[in-house]
């Protein structure tokens, strides 16, 4: 039986991916460079730093000035990350209807604590959530299972009790590793659903709307 539902954050509860696209495009301009339409990025959001960075200006982790800017890139989205990040349309009344059904529900993702927890605050999530775990929460990001597995220890559930839900081919290979069933999201910032089909997620869903009847049929 099903007694926790956990989220990834970035394309699958909050549509985040405006002030993310802003904030890389404000390093093209600081580099002399146009700012790049919004839809050229989008897909990117959900690969943080790394993935954005390499989008906006072609820049390797590898790189030697990478740190520097990748510190003025988070700098500028802590600026900016509340401006228009919003809750995808749907994900407010299924947050209700899990707690109502007495299904609690948490956070799991890969961005930094202090990148998190004031988007958190600002949609009214914080205290809500059972847990909130982060990229630097664990003592290993997702893939791995760490932060899935500390999840679940902190909301005093077995993991095998547990779905989890993403739109990154990563959170599934996390949700797996942690022993939970897993749901693929093809409306955040992942690739089409062929390609998310290959996930081998227990389902996919393509937008808020059908997650309650899916995690009814998983439970």
């Amino acid at each position: 039986m099903i007694k926790t539902v956990f989220f990834d954050f970035d394309g699958t509860l909050a549509d985040t991916a405006q002030d993310l696209v802003q904030a890389a495009n404000k390093q093209r301009i600081r580099a002399g460079l146009l700012s790049l339409p919004f839809e050229s990025l989008r897909g990117y959001a959900s690969q943080g730093s790394p993935g954005l960075l390499k989008a906006a200006l072609n820049l390797s982790t590898e790189d030697a000035n990478y740190p520097s800017i990748k510190e003025q890139f988070l700098a500028d989205y802590f600026d900016c990350m509340t401006d228009k990040t919003v809750l995808f349309e749907g994900i407010a009344e299924l947050l209700d209807t899990l707690e109502l059904q007495q299904i609690s529900w948490g956070i799991v993702t890969n961005k930094a604590e202090n990148l998190s927890f004031p988007i958190f605050d600002y949609l009214g999530l914080t205290h809500r959530s059972i847990a909130n775990i982060c990229g630097d929460t664990a003592a290993r990001p997702k893939p791995y299972p760490d932060p899935l597995l500390l999840a679940a220890q902190k909301a005093q559930v077995s993991p095998h009790e547990c779905i989890y839900v993403g739109d990154d081919e990563r959170d599934i290979i996390a949700g797996k590793a942690a022993g939970m069933k897993t749901i693929a999201v093809g409306y955040g910032y992942g690739p089409d659903l062929k390609t998310i089909s290959q996930w081998n997620a227990d389902k996919v869903v393509t937008s808020p709307c059908e997650l309650w009847d899916t995690i009814n049929i998983l439970r």
